[in-house]
């Protein structure tokens, strides 16, 4: 069976439309009516003005992108929507599908939303399961002092869900005041750049700027663990690996959501990582990194400028019901 829904597409750099998109039912496939998608700040901006680096197409590809990043392309990872067919029909679910209305899917491919988790805060699961590999990869550990750079929403995540381990005490450092009302309700303290606290245990930069790398690095304590969960796209990053970085001892992890760490891996698929983020959803007061709501069909328009606002956290997509 064929069928014809709305998408948006990347048409040129920083420029979006919604098209019509035909999508194809396969053999034992859902079929699935889009309620919400979210915009991932970070990464649909690189994509969204093109600089995402020729070398990294094929690993930084979405699993159901369609097109290249040399455009036009389809991109998005975040979808909440109900089966429409099969036995799973009325179900609500979550994949990592673009920004379209409708769309068929394996079934492996949607994963099902917990009676605990409300489907418009769902579309925060792609964040989550990569806050949820970061603390993975840090090693935080009962009554470690944490400080996590940069309170987006992967950050303001990795804040929660370290918040959360016994003892630890946590800051979410911002250049921006008003994150501060944020932080506290997800269970952290709070720090402007210049008067974060230092000899952290374990630092995690999630701020993708060179000064916020730099401040991860001169508040790590003695031997201690700074985790680089930025990604910068094509761009050049400096960092002051002189002075007393080398004389501190300090380790430097790059943490990519694409590969479970090592220690894990043996025992962790995927699929039971994104089922874990969703999981991990049920708070009602994680709401608070939903910075904004568009309608579908306004998409296009206001698509450059939510990128380009720095108060973006997660900004919902609505389809219409």
């Amino acid at each position: 069976m064929s069928g014809v829904a709305h998408a948006l597409w990347i048409t040129a750099a920083q420029q979006a439309a919604l098209c019509k998109t035909n999508y194809e039912t396969g053999k034992g496939d859902l079929q699935i009516t889009t309620l919400f998608t979210a915009i991932s700040r970070g990464t649909e901006r690189l994509v969204f003005e093109g600089r995402v680096p020729e070398g990294e197409h094929e690993t930084m590809r979405a699993p159901f992108q369609q097109g290249t990043f040399s455009f036009p392309v389809k991109y998005g990872y975040s979808a909440v929507g109900r089966v429409m067919n099969t036995a799973r029909a009325g179900e609500i679910v979550f994949t990592l599908f673009p920004h379209q209305s409708e769309f068929t899917i394996p079934p492996a491919a949607a994963l099902t939303v917990p009676d605990t988790v409300a489907p418009a805060r769902a579309v925060l699961a792609a964040n989550m399961e990569t806050a949820l590999n970061i603390i993975w990869d840090s090693g935080i550990t009962a009554g470690d002092r944490v400080a996590v750079i940069g309170a987006g929403v992967v950050g303001s995540l990795v804040g929660y869900l370290a918040a959360r381990i016994p003892g630890t005490e946590v800051y979410l450092v911002d250049i921006d005041p008003a994150r501060d009302t944020l932080a506290r309700a997800l269970g952290c303290q709070f720090a402007m750049p210049d008067n974060a606290p230092g000899d952290a245990d374990v630092v995690i930069h999630a701020s993708a700027s060179e000064a916020g790398l730099a401040t991860a690095i001169a508040i790590a304590g003695l031997e201690a663990t700074v985790i680089e969960a930025s990604w910068y796209g094509n761009g050049v990053t400096r960092a002051p690996l002189g002075g007393r970085f080398h004389q501190r001892r300090l380790r430097l992890v790059a943490s990519q959501v694409g590969r479970i760490p090592s220690d894990h891996a043996a025992r962790w698929t995927y699929a039971r990582r994104l089922a874990k983020a969703l999981d991990l959803l049920a708070d009602p007061a994680l709401d608070l990194l939903i910075s904004g709501e568009t309608a579908f069909e306004d998409l296009a328009e206001s698509y450059g400028s939510i990128l380009t606002d720095p108060s973006t956290l997660c900004h919902r997509v609505r389809f219409a019901l």
